[in-house]
């Protein structure tokens, strides 16, 4: 099958036979033609509502409606805002008003949450979705390339979600980026079970497409859902954030047809790392590092999952990955450093935030190939012999604790290997005499009552640990908090806690 080049997302539709499998659900399955011609029918629908870079919000559960919306809108020459659906009013009304958007596609019920006065026109799966899907296809042309494709609204530790604009040739590239380190092939069947308004998740569905696989979608209720869902479809490959992964850890799996498998989104605690390598001795695990400002960063090659699993890996194809000083140098080896990134896949910055795009997105070190800007993310990572990255944590949550600088990413691996707890997070909490004392927030293993917890922490602190690592104070919680992408929510964490 001949392959032409893509300048737009919805393009990725053509490369797989029309026959094959495109998107598997609980309501069947959609072939990629079929698929196709429903994204054309919707754009010649939306066409006739929105003008071109008219942004245009997707407020759905992951059904195939949303699939269809979001591809529909690039060939509508729309940009699409796909909002979470976990998310309340408020939250989309912000992202609704901050974006611009002329229209919004979603259920009734998700509608009446915006209220009487919602910030844009809504149409509703229940009331317009057979009109939008019925209407006449038009050749429409919209523009590609490093024209607009997507607003991903990102939550920072501060403030209001912000957009992060992302073109189509960031998106393309990135598509063949991962699917080629995955080896993402045809016969592959993709269980997407992140949200498709986080970037990770979206690019479950990019890559599936441009190797022509089939993506499952799942909104799971609970982590056996996943699993129920992996061996009823034969899924073959699997994406999840650290928090997701250290509960299908835990669980018992059958035989499945998983043979590669993929973590993104935060640190992967090593004991997850053994754990998973012993549920899939046979499959290939990919530990990666990524933000949304410039898509993926890092992957740690397969072969290496068992013997470094503290490392991020190396950049990625298509991405620059430089670690560097203050004043932009290259630090040397074993030298701690801020990791830029630089490259096709750096994004646009943020939607209408020119302050805030300043500060992340500067040009790029001398030192690079590519040049122009760079995103200089604000982690701080060590380059080891032989070039894999160790990530040791974010400058702005570093926690200084009688003149000694400690990462909360140190404190919780420790923590973690302790085999008491299910999960961790260190915070630095104001302190007279020491200036910062560390606080940490404890999820008690499973079986563990807090007592026998905390005796097994505090002695694997005194083995493992310098003593200015230990935790000042361990409060236990029932569970940490997770975000609408399903990372740890740190920064509800700090509001309720770090005090």
């Amino acid at each position: 099958m001949t392959r032409l080049p893509l300048s737009r997302i919805d393009q990725l539709l053509g490369r797989a036979p029309a026959d094959a499998p495109a998107l598997l659900s609980g309501g069947g399955c959609i072939s990629h033609g079929a698929l196709d011609a429903a994204v054309d029918r919707v754009a010649a629908g939306l066409a006739a509502r929105i003008a071109p870079g008219d942004r245009v919000g997707v407020f759905l559960p992951k059904l195939p409606e949303a699939v269809i919306a979001l591809f529909a809108i690039s060939r509508a020459g729309g940009v699409a805002v796909p909002v979470n659906p976990l998310l309340k009013g408020p939250q989309v009304t912000h992202i609704l008003a901050d974006s611009g958007s002329r229209l919004l596609i979603t259920h009734a019920a998700r509608a009446a949450l915006l209220g009487p006065s919602p910030p844009c026109p809504v149409l509703t799966l229940e009331a317009d979705w057979a009109a939008l899907d019925a209407t006449p296809p038009a050749p429409p042309d919209p523009q590609g390339g490093d024209a607009l494709a997507i607003l991903f609204y990102t939550s920072g530790s501060t403030g209001r979600p912000k957009g992060v604009m992302v073109s189509h040739a960031n998106l393309l590239v990135g598509a063949a980026s991962v699917a080629s380190y995955l080896g993402t092939a045809a016969d592959d069947r993709v269980l997407a079970v992140l949200p498709l308004s986080f970037d990770f998740g979206f690019s479950q569905l990019t890559t599936a497409f441009h190797a022509g696989a089939a993506a499952i979608l799942l909104d799971y209720l609970a982590p056996r859902d996943v699993v129920a869902a992996a061996v009823r479809h034969g899924a073959t490959q699997l994406a999840a954030v650290p928090p997701l992964w250290m509960q299908l850890a835990g669980l018992d799996w059958p035989q499945t047809a998983l043979r590669t498998l993929s973590a993104s989104g935060g640190r992967m605690p090593e004991p997850t790392v053994r754990a998973l390598r012993r549920c899939f001795p046979d499959a290939r695990l990919h530990l990666m590092y990524g933000l949304t400002e410039a898509f993926r960063s890092t992957t740690l090659p397969p072969e290496l999952a068992d013997t470094c699993p503290w490392s991020i890996g190396r950049a990625i194809p298509g991405a620059e990955v430089l670690v560097v000083r203050p004043d932009g140098s290259l630090t040397a080896d074993g030298e701690p450093g801020e990791l830029v990134h630089c490259g096709p896949l750096v994004t646009a910055g943020y939607w209408q935030d020119p302050e805030q795009t300043a500060l992340r997105f500067r040009p790029a070190p001398v030192a690079s190939r590519f040049g122009g800007t760079a995103v200089w993310s604000g982690d701080t990572v060590v380059r080891e012999a032989g070039g894999l990255l160790r990530f040791v944590g974010r400058a702005d949550e570093t926690i200084k604790t009688m003149g000694m600088r400690v990462s909360p990413t140190e404190i919780e691996e420790i923590a973690l290997g302790s085999g008491a707890l299910a999960g961790a997070v260190a915070l630095g909490v104001p302190d007279e005499t020491a200036g910062m004392r560390i606080r940490l927030l404890a999820v008690a293993a499973p079986g563990l009552d807090l007592a026998s917890a905390s005796v097994s922490l505090a002695a694997h602190f005194r083995r493992e640990a310098p003593a200015h690592f230990a935790p000042a104070e361990i409060r236990f919680l029932d569970a940490l908090p997770l975000s609408p992408n399903g990372k740890i929510d740190r920064a509800a964490l700090r509001r309720e806690h770090g005090a």
